[in-house]
């Protein structure tokens, strides 16, 4: 089964993505900031990243150059959450790593989309 890791210090944002998330067909699992994240893909490298641009402690940006020094065989899908589209942001997240963004507050509506377009993408291992 595909996993993806919720990360972001709101706990109804993680709640509403996690049922969203859930009923894409992926497990999901919740970090409320990047270290407590960082943690999660050090024992196991999620197939994708639902990632707050915004958040306490370790930033979103060093969140994505410490994943990229983790071994793993396949980077995650990553959907960036922003509450704003700032060009010079999106521009260095995509740089990063990140495979789409979405403009928070996000619903079923905008959310179920995007992560089936990045689902596309994920691979299963057996």
């Amino acid at each position: 089964m595909k996993f993806c890791l919720i990360v972001d210090d709101s706990d109804v944002i993680r709640k509403v993505a996690h049922k969203i998330i859930e009923s894409a067909g992926f497990i999901a699992l919740e970090a409320p900031s990047a270290e407590e994240a960082l943690e999660l893909c050090r024992k196991s490298i999620p197939d994708m990243i639902l990632l707050d641009w915004q958040l306490p402690g370790m930033s979103a940006m060093d969140f994505l150059c410490e994943l990229h020094q983790l071994p793993a065989s396949q980077f995650p899908q990553i959907l960036y959450a922003v509450t704003e589209a700032d060009p010079q942001d999106l521009s260095r997240a995509y740089r990063a790593g990140i495979r789409n963004h979405i403009l928070k507050p996000f619903s079923r509506l905008n959310l179920e989309p995007a992560i089936a377009e990045l689902a596309k993408s994920v691979e299963v291992y057996a």
